[in-house]
């Protein structure tokens, strides 16, 4: 079955689609696959399907509320929903229901989608694994035995267990790129700012916001729908005017290849997926591609800094702390060892790293390397088994060395699926590109994909579909595979 945003869309406008079959469908395979891989930790199906219904009354009336009309989308549980509840993935919020939308979730629903459920995080985002004390691991549906990767947990692996055809997320420090590496499917951070983040973040300067999608290609109709300034962010973009789904022309492009950053060893699957991938990128998009090696020290205790500092004091005075599970509650108070002054000097060697970054897109205009150098590991651990990491705090950046720093630079930066490990696991090709490039990026990986990990889908939703779940139609049989 397609289920990519384009097709589903077009379906829908044709008429040979309707919302309601759609929305069942999604519920079914929900109710399937949910209780292996916990992706969603709430399921709006009720209210799902009477918007579907009337998305599809007004369909019929030829009226259609925007490009997504009718299409089921997972919210990350970090996100603000009014009148739903945001648990943040921990018992300190467990009942809070805020009362307005965040921009991204508020853009989504004005052009059209229907809002089907929320997705897993760690708690508050602190990790880069699938690990919940609040809901338990998000598992991987590739192997449930693996983590999906953090912390946008349940996007990711909702996404890839084809349960909606594209969910939100966010990044601080890999949390889009991480599961979308892991699990197999498409997500960029844009450049900070390019899509509005709200509520206040103490590490506002690493945040981002954006679609998670099976391709390139929807995320790029779905980064029209999400870009742009919104008044509740200060660090928001003036819209950028770029069609995101205009392909435009790579051939003069200077792209440069690192197989490592900062002398790490990659798992070595890892390393042999991403090097015949970019092998075969040059060959089928007749692009030269160069190795490089940048000479950048590791900004590990600067983004540790930020994250902990910025985050412990944040929430540490926000809520009880002996009910936030052990791995952020260890977070909040090793913030107190954090003064003013380590963490203006953070500041500070944040810029001077970034400025570094930037140099380098002076010489190229897009680089490539593996978005995270370790195979997925088990769903109830933080890392895996005998990694030791850097931080004293963030075990989990000791196996991402590779994406926190387009935090700190601020960079745009895609993960997208460059192929399978001898153990039947994705593997994640990262492209980045100079500030604001983020059109650039978006290009590449549309063309690329086009000759990578094709009609690949984890063998728990071919069996479903072999069981029986039919392709969604305005058909009665459709129709039957409702929760």
């Amino acid at each position: 079955m397609d289920f990519s945003v384009r097709s589903l869309g077009s379906g829908i406008a044709s008429g040979d689609l309707s919302s309601e079959a759609l929305v069942r469908e999604s519920l079914a395979r929900i109710q399937r696959l949910n209780p292996i891989v916990n992706a969603f930790s709430q399921v709006f199906e009720e209210e799902a399907l009477a918007e579907a219904q009337a998305c599809d009354r007004e369909a019929a009336e030829g009226r259609f509320r925007g490009p997504l009309h009718g299409i089921p989308m997972g919210v990350k549980d970090l996100f603000f929903v009014a009148g739903r509840l945001c648990q943040r993935g921990s018992a300190a919020y467990q009942n809070f229901t805020p009362s307005a939308t965040a921009p991204l979730v508020e853009r989504m629903i004005e052009a059209g989608s229907i809002m089907i459920g929320k997705t897993t995080t760690t708690e508050m985002g602190w990790s880069g694994s699938g690990h919940s004390e609040f809901y338990g691991p998000t598992r991987n549906p590739w192997n449930p035995e693996l983590t999906s990767g953090g912390s946008s947990s349940g996007s990711g692996a909702a996404l890839a267990a084809r349960m909606v055809p594209f969910t939100l997320g966010s990044d601080g420090g890999g949390s889009v790129r991480i599961p979308a590496a892991f699990c197999g499917v498409f997500a960029m951070k844009g450049t900070l700012g390019r899509v509005p983040t709200w509520p206040w973040s103490a590490t506002e300067t690493l945040s981002h916001a954006g679609p998670m999608s099976t391709s390139a290609k929807d995320s790029a109709l779905l980064f029209n729908i999400a870009k742009g300034p919104d008044p509740r962010d200060h660090q928001a973009l003036p819209d950028d005017g770029a069609d995101y789904t205009d392909i435009q022309s790579i051939r003069s492009l200077r792209i440069g290849f690192a197989p490592t950053l900062f002398g790490f060893e990659v798992a070595p699957q890892v390393d042999r997926v991403v090097r015949q991938a970019v092998t075969h990128l040059a060959e089928a998009l007749a692009v030269n591609i160069s190795q490089v090696c940048p000479d950048w020290e590791d900004p590990i205790r600067t983004f540790e800094t930020l994250w902990v500092a910025g985050r412990g004091v944040a929430y540490g005075g926000q809520a009880d702390v002996s009910l936030f599970g052990s791995g952020f509650r260890g977070l909040v108070e090793a913030s107190a060892r954090y003064s003013l002054a380590d963490h203006l000097s953070a500041a500070r060697a944040r810029a001077e790293f970034a400025g570094s970054v930037h140099s380098l897109f002076e010489d190229i205009d897009l680089l490539l390397l593996p978005t995270v150098p370790v195979e997925p590991f088990a769903a109830d651990r933080e890392g895996p088994e005998g990694l030791i990491s850097p931080s004293r705090v963030l075990a989990w950046t000791g196996w991402t060395p590779f994406t926190y720093p387009f935090n700190l630079s601020g960079n745009p930066a895609a993960s997208l699926p460059c192929g399978l490990t001898e153990n039947g696991l994705p593997v994640g090709l990262q492209v980045v590109g100079r500030r604001h490039a983020d059109a650039l990026v978006m290009a590449f990986c549309q063309q690329a994909e086009d000759h990578l990990f094709q009609d690949k889908i984890p063998p728990i939703v071919v069996a479903g579909d072999k069981g029986g779940m039919g392709n969604p139609s305005k058909s009665t049989r459709s129709h039957r595979h409702g929760l």
